[in-house]
């Protein structure tokens, strides 16, 4: 049956059937393009926040961690509903995965709105936590407040578009990030430059684009779903279940996923210690970086509903083959990253803010943090591979030993030997450490199923 499999017209939406690189490519070329887009109009959004001041781009730096809080929650729900869909498709049973598709979304709502309402009231004890003081504050939480609002906006569509690759549409998700993207880059100008008669709003202005910018690609993710798609089931029976299918990968996926804002919290406030240029520096060169390794990205994400799909048909090899050929991608990506940066750091960081402390504090961090951007690639394959098995766990303690265990206490060390540039070199001796532990974890995890599920 696994030959039959392998040599059968492949069926764009079908992953269990066809060549491994080829559905694998295709997935991650139009994930690509969606992040293109996502990462893009961050730094373009960077890129006009720098032309209003430097005040300015250190209060959108400051908003990283907190933002990271809030995709993150989006994103964990969206691995736990993606990956019992996906594991669902795969053993041909769509009827129930239009049902879980549906308790998806009520549940997404339903937990954004708590979520908005706790995050408006006490957004400013987080930024004071993280160091923001004076202006810097007042900016940071004006933009903030306005934000907030965009939020239940952008985890619908995000959650939208992990359910419909999981379904197979590896397609119409890419198309609809770059639209929600490109229009959030065009509608900024007019609100924070004060363009066509609009008041000048600067930071603020920013926040508006992006609220309207998501509201509209909640319209359109709402269209392909419910009306073209017909992915939806207004049957409300077992949501129960469905709920708590759904988080048992869910939840800790989410947990992952805060692990990752609460050290890059610290390390923001360790930044801050040297001042707003250092912190405005990081933020420009993580932008930068993003928009190389979201290939990465892209890819992680696009393995779990292969995965997914695979192992719920019992095709193991596939997914044995599928892990293999993105951490071959992952470090070969990360050695063409890294010589890129090494010559064109100082230069793609001066087209955002040619402040002479930001450029200092920006390149030297893309001159270390991305020698070990392949192996953060192994990082998020093998994890994204746990989620789709449906053993969220694993995932979780990497978490846990990257961000809390190694990257903190090791950053502080930095800081205090090396300064700022300590912190940097922290991040890069703990992500060896974690490749290294999470693919021989992972591939034990996958013989181990195998053997379970052979025996059954």
């Amino acid at each position: 049956m696994q030959e039959d499999s392998e040599i059968a017209a492949a069926n764009p939406k079908d992953f269990t059937q066809g060549q491994v690189s080829s559905h694998l490519t295709r997935l991650t070329g139009y994930m690509v393009l969606g992040l293109i887009s996502v990462m893009g109009a961050n730094l373009i959004e960077a890129i006009y926040i720098a032309r209003v001041s430097t005040e300015a781009l250190a209060a959108l730096s400051f908003t990283f961690p907190l933002v990271m809080v809030f995709q993150g929650i989006a994103m964990g729900l969206g691995i736990g509903a993606s990956s019992v869909v996906a594991r669902t498709m795969g053993l041909g049973d769509l009827d129930k995965a239009k049902q879980l598709i549906t308790h998806s979304f009520v549940l997404v709502m339903l937990l954004t709105f708590i979520i908005c309402i706790l995050a408006y009231f006490y957004i400013e004890y987080v930024f004071v936590l993280l160091g923001a003081q004076g202006e810097i504050l007042l900016l940071t939480i004006d933009y903030m407040q306005t934000w907030i609002f965009g939020l239940p906006f952008f985890t619908v569509a995000m959650v939208g578009s992990t359910l419909m690759r999981a379904a197979g549409d590896a397609v119409t998700p890419g198309y609809l990030m770059t639209i929600g993207s490109v229009l959030q880059v065009l509608i900024a100008p007019v609100f924070i430059f004060g363009l066509f008669g609009i008041q000048e709003m600067g930071l603020h202005g920013a926040a508006i684009a992006f609220v309207l910018a998501r509201f509209v690609s909640l319209l359109m993710y709402t269209y392909v779903i419910v009306i073209r798609d017909k992915l939806i089931n207004p049957d409300m029976s077992g949501f129960v279940n469905s709920c708590k299918e759904i988080m048992h990968v869910g939840l800790p996926a989410i947990a992952s996923n805060l692990i990752s804002p609460i050290s890059m919290s610290v390390i923001t406030r360790l930044l801050a210690g040297h001042g707003a240029a250092v912190v405005a520096g990081f933020g420009v060169a993580s932008r930068v970086e993003s928009m190389i390794a979201m290939v990465l990205f892209a890819q992680a994400m696009s393995i779990a509903p292969f995965i997914g799909q695979n192992w719920g048909a019992g095709l193991f090899l596939r997914v044995k083959q599928s892990l293999r050929f993105a951490n071959i991608f992952a470090m070969s990506w990360g050695a063409i990253a890294y010589v890129f940066l090494f010559f064109s750091a100082a230069f793609l960081v001066a087209l955002i803010n040619d402040d002479p402390k930001v450029v200092v504090a920006a390149t030297t961090y893309l001159l270390i943090s991305p020698l070990v951007m392949g192996f953060m690639g192994v990082v998020s394959n093998s994890t994204s591979a746990f989620n789709a098995l449906g053993k969220p766990l694993p995932s979780l303690v990497i978490s846990i030993l990257q961000s809390l265990v190694l990257n903190i206490p090791l950053a502080i060390l930095g800081n205090y030997l090396l300064g700022y540039k300590g912190i940097f070199i922290a991040w890069a001796f703990t992500m060896v450490l974690m490749a290294i532990l999470s693919r021989v974890w992972v591939g034990r995890t996958i013989e181990d199923g195998i053997k379970i599920r052979l025996a059954q």
